[in-house]
């Protein structure tokens, strides 16, 4: 059936900030949405609260709001659009239960909005876990033994039907496991039955028997309303059982699988689609088979493109997204063009020959407190993926793509020899580090059916992992670099040996591998990933780097001819830039370093050159084959990166737009560009130089430009051991901030009090040794902290693009700190000093593109905190606050062209007050604390814009998931340093008509002061306490500012009940001050939405 012409404005939902479970994929799918729909001649109204994602740029829909996503801001929206139609299949977990929220409520009846894409039949019987099960029995498909429960009891008692532990519990309706687990024990199985009914919105539970050490398959499926069926691509879990599918190590296509068994798989996929309903767009659906006996049993359907369909559709070239969103207006499969060869229909199954790899990227360490023990609800916050000729190949790509210090899968450091004991707890228990533990144990002597019978990861796997090892025993082990000739080398690198690990196990230089390499004839050659396994010519390049064997021919007189490997990288005419890819997704560095590449492209392919984009990250719309003229799917290594930039020879390389990934190469490859194989490139690094950046990042170069610019800078110093610390941080007086030096989002930051706790930090936190020294600085308390971005061009020509305030004091890292643009509170001599420091500081130190600065003002003076010559993570806020697009204007600057040709000359004012918020994950970490620090831990940001600060702060909250109440019941209790300015705060809230309840200590000094207060009881001292009142859900608002140790450990239980029963918390003053200012907006003013069209005109 030919498109539908009844529609004419179709409105998408974006699924909000960047969580753990849902990432940026979701961008990748909406951006893929929103350019099929408008292609097709369809008006697009989008709504996300994300301003870091491509999808809410406004050239990519014809209306965009970024705006809470709730079903009253939604609701406005369709008021204002009128809107045909909603697809709500492309923004994740969020807008599915959106969209059912809006067609419950009766919202898309009364203005007559159809639901595409999927109905909501088919969206409840694969959601709610008792229609699916009704679902499943009547075709037949075996579903795990398992119980429904809306209560504790109910719980109880379909524990008992199951009658043996482990047992599973599955919230319906949530997103990436969140609130579910694995119970061993009573105890446990209570505890997950809790967090699960509150984190399931319709407060449903489905209780499981275990299937732990079952292996774990998900299939990628679409359908149309002509009932074709595609399977675009199976896929398979390294990990067994237990652990969710986004935290283990997936491979594609399904290794292990006998064709009976695959064929079984595909015909119950096809049967469950069809009986669910799904018939315009992509499902995926979650098996799992029992290795004693082949049985299969289904364990979820997500009926939307999902997390694994942003991985299938870069494995495999198929654009799943993109094809949903024209199957829900209409289109059939058979009537779609396949993109990539141009040829074939999409109802063609997509056919690869090469495997993908895909590792998740963890951080634990940022959560102290909650253990690294992977299960059913997902923690990682990132992911790296990699393409190879074989299984090993791509597993130790990926592993050197996830940056974690790994060349690959060991065999770049001395194996461990743990106790036995250890060994096996390692194997046994799912961790991020598990995989190295399996190679700890084979070579420290467990067989291959040892590790089985521990860990349960499939015999199959672990016989390639033998392999590697092997090869490492036979070829490395005790060798010298000149040992070893082409046929080694070139068996070497087709297992996915790097340069790096050859080099350590040869005691050599990783040049001298890649010159020996080159010199015998074993180089990188670039495959095509194109959908149909070369059956026929794709148009697109996308490609990933594999080794082959030279091809041997006859030759007519009976002697052999050696033909070498074919590179499949066409010609081209155009000038070429490269731009290095921020790599996986992690804390400190997440989606808003990918728009920026976006950005880079976007704008130089309007310049006119062809663009080169060189990532690992599949979840991000810089690895989409369209964005880019063509896309490098490899890790962001110094090797992978010099063989792209020897087959593309691009004229200039941008390496400040993503993030610390692309910086930690800038030096390595400036020296190598200046070496005889580098000039024969003809390459070099555009925008700010690599020595300018560093300049920046080391502590004596920078304070030698301070002190000639005449800047201040809060005293400091630097210490090399723990007696030089403690004498520097007696100098500087405490407190004091700590920290290691060159750190990424803040790692091992801390705000220290006195000695002791300097003693203790030293202990604990960091060894400090001479090439590892410690930053000591003055903590400036209660100081504002600022955020300018500004751009420099050659000419010398500064403009400041967007001047922040943050709300949080300064000591909370920027990116875990809301901000303010433009400012609210700041002196204009304030002002004018930054801007003024800016531009010298920018000029200093040659800036060519974009610079982030960092400024603390305390008692009317300005301190510098830092100076990033680079793209920053506030840039994507800037740009939809002012409606300057600043990563495409840098990425202008560095082609050369001035801000006055581009046409930018003066500061910009925003239109509007924005208000950017940070999103944090501490939901996901039982055990981790809610106070914010200077080491970063927000994994997403939202933004909120209004007339007025209060209602900008307050729609930010909203977007955050952390509404502020109108009405209720407030506790308080802060440290004594804080309690006079705690009280013109409890003054407001009081009239505001707040109840008040607070800590003995802060009630008396409010009592004193005059205002009607409740005390009450501390967990420490007795029950009923603060925490009881916050689980009865008396409290509606939190208001607690520990200081020190012990008060930061008292207050973390009341905290920790905060997070468990979503009651909005606020641990500093500022962000108190600033929640009462929106709460009187919210009394006081009707919530308006707005589109960034009409915003900026």
């Amino acid at each position: 059936m030919p498109r539908r012409t009844d529609l004419r404005r179709i409105l998408l939902l974006g699924s909000g900030p960047i969580v753990i479970g849902q990432a940026c994929e979701f961008d990748y799918s909406g951006t893929q949405a929103c350019k099929a729909l408008r292609a097709e001649g369809f008006e697009v109204v989008l709504v996300n609260s994300n301003p870091a994602s491509i999808m809410t740029d406004p050239d990519m829909a014809d209306r965009t709001y970024i705006e809470p996503l709730t079903p009253d801001v939604v609701r406005r929206v369709i008021e204002q659009e009128r809107p045909d139609a909603l697809l709500p299949t492309m923004g994740g977990q969020t807008a599915l239960n959106l969209a059912v929220a809006l067609a419950k409520d009766g919202t898309l009846e009364q203005y007559g909005v159809e639901l595409i894409g999927a109905n909501l039949a088919a969206i409840e019987k694969a959601e709610d876990r008792d229609l699916f099960k009704q679902a499943m029995e009547r075709i037949g498909v075996a579903v795990c033994p398992s119980g429904i429960a809306t209560t504790l009891e109910e719980a109880e008692a379909v524990g008992d039907r199951i009658g043996s532990y482990p047992r599973i519990i599955r919230p319906a309706f949530t997103l990436g496991g969140s609130g579910g687990g694995i119970a061993y024990n009573p105890e446990e199985f209570r505890a997950i039955c809790l967090s699960g009914l509150d984190a399931s919105p319709v407060n449903q539970i489905l209780i499981e028997k275990s299937l732990l050490g079952w292996k774990e398959f998900e299939l990628e499926v679409m359908r149309d309303t002509a009932d074709n069926v595609v399977i675009v691509c199976s896929i398979e879990n390294l990990d067994p059982m237990g652990v969710h599918t986004g935290d283990s190590i997936t491979v594609a296509p399904a290794q292990t699988l006998t064709d009976r068994e695959y064929q079984r798989l595909r015909d119950q996929a096809i049967a469950i689609i069809r009986e669910i309903g799904v018939d315009t767009g992509g499902s995926n659906i979650q098996f799992a088979i029992n290795p004693a006996n082949g049985d299969v049993i289904v364990i979820e359907m997500n009926p939307r493109v999902s997390r694994s369909s942003a991985l299938a559709s870069k494995a495999t070239g198929f654009p799943i997204a993109k094809i949903a969103a024209r199957l829900a207006v209409g289109y059939t499969l058979d009537e779609i063009l396949n993109d990539i060869t141009g040829k074939t229909p999409a109802c063609f199954e997509p056919t690869i020959d090469y495997v993908v790899t895909k590792v998740p990227r963890f951080a634990f360490e940022k959560f102290r407190g909650s253990p690294a023990v992977l299960t059913t609800a997902m923690k990682s916050v990132g992911e790296a993926m990699a393409i190879g000729r074989n299984f090993e190949e791509s597993f130790q790509k990926a592993l050197r793509s996830l940056e974690t210090g790994h060349a690959g899968w060991g065999c770049d450091r001395p194996d461990p020899t743990p106790e036995r004991s250890e060994l096996d707890r390692n194997l046994r228990t799912p961790s991020p580090d598990r995989i190295f533990a399996v190679r700890t144990a084979m070579v420290n002597g467990y067989s291959d059916a040892d590790i089985h019978r521990i860990s349960s990861i499939d015999p199959w796997f672990l016989a390639k992992l033998r392999r590697i090892i092997e090869a490492e025993q036979r070829w490395l082990k005790g060798s010298r670099l000149e040992d070893l000739d082409a046929d080694v080398l070139l068996a070497l690198k087709q297992l996915g040996f790097s340069d790096r690990q050859i080099a350590w196990a040869t005691g050599a230089q990783e040049l001298a591998v890649r010159e020996q390499r080159q010199r015998l004839g074993v180089n990188a050659v670039f495959k095509t990933v194109d959908t149909c396994a070369a059956e026929f010519a794709s148009t697109t390049p996308y490609h990933y780097a594999t080794y082959e064997r030279p091809l041997e021919r006859l030759r007519d007189d009976g002697t052999l001819e050696l033909i070498a490997p074919e590179s499949e990288v066409q010609p081209e005419t155009r000038r070429k830039v490269m731009i290095l890819g921020g790599g996986p997704n992690r804390i400190g560095q997440g989606i808003e370093f990918d728009y920026c590449c976006v950005h880079a492209s976007f704008a130089l392919q309007d310049e006119g050159f062809a663009t080169v984009m060189v990532n690992s990250n599949p979840e991000t719309v810089s690895t989409d084959y369209d964005t880019s003229d063509r896309l490098y799917f490899e890790p962001l290594t110094f090797e992978d990166v010099l063989n792209v930039i020897e087959a593309e020879k691009p004229e200039g390389v941008i390496v400040q737009f993503g993030g610390q990934t692309p910086l930690k190469l800038a030096i390595p490859l400036l020296r190598w560009l200046a070496s005889p194989a580098g000039q024969a490139t003809g390459t070099r690094i555009w925008g700010t130089s690599p020595e300018s950046i560093d300049t920046a990042e080391d502590r004596e170069q920078f304070e030698a430009i301070l002190r000639k610019l005449d800047i201040r800078q809060p005293r400091n110093g630097l210490a090399r051991s723990e007696a030089e610390a403690r004498a520097v941080a007696e100098r500087v007086g405490y407190p004091v901030v700590v920290r290691p030096s060159y750190v990424l989002g803040g790692r091992a930051m801390e705000v220290v009090y006195g000695e002791e706790e300097l003693n203790r930090y030293m202990n604990e936190a960091v060894n400090v040794e001479p090439d590892h020294p410690v930053l000591i600085d003055q903590y400036l308390e209660n100081a504002t902290e600022v955020d300018v971005d500004a751009l420099c061009d050659a000419t010398g020509r500064v403009v400041i693009g967007g001047l922040m305030e943050h709300i949080e004091p300064a000591g909370v890292h920027s990116g875990d700190s809301a901000c303010a643009l433009p400012s609210v509170s700041l002196e204009q001599e304030v002002l004018a000093t930054i801007r003024q420091w800016s531009e010298a500081l920018a000029l200093a130190l040659q800036v060519n593109g974009l610079i982030n600065l960092q400024f603390a003002v305390k008692d009317g003076l300005v301190y510098i905190i830092e100076a990033n010559p680079r793209a920053s993570r506030t840039v994507p806020f800037v740009a939809k606050a002012t409606g300057v697009p600043l990563a495409k204007v840098a990425s202008q600057i560095m082609s050369g062209k001035t801000l006055e040709q581009i046409g930018i000359t003066a500061e910009p004012k925003p239109p509007l007050q924005a208000v950017k918020e940070a999103v944090l994950p501490f939901k996901r970490f039982p055990g981790a604390d809610s106070l914010l620090g200077p080491e970063m831990r927000s994994t997403g940001e939202v933004m909120g814009t209004a007339t007025s600060f209060g209602l900008a702060y307050a729609k930010a909250e909203l977007g955050a998931s952390e509404a502020l109440p109108t009405s209720g019941t407030v506790f308080l209790s802060t440290h004594n340093r804080d309690k006079p300015a705690l009280l013109p705060v409890a003054q407001r809230l009081a009239q505001m008509g707040f109840r008040l309840v607070a800590t003995e200590g802060t009630a008396r000094s409010l009592r004193d002061a005059g205002l009607a207060v409740e005390p009450v009881l501390k967990v420490h001292e007795g029950r009923p306490n603060i925490e009881d009142a916050i689980r009865s859900g008396e409290i509606q608002l939190v208001i607690n500012t520990p200081v020190g140790r012990q008060a930061a450990h008292d207050d973390k239980y009341l905290r920790r009940a905060a997070i468990d029963y979503a009651v909005t918390t606020v641990t500093t003053l500022a962000g108190a001050r600033a929640a009462v200012e929106a709460i009187a907006a919210l009394q006081g003013q009707p919530m308006q939405v707005r589109a960034l069209q009409d915003i900026h005109g």
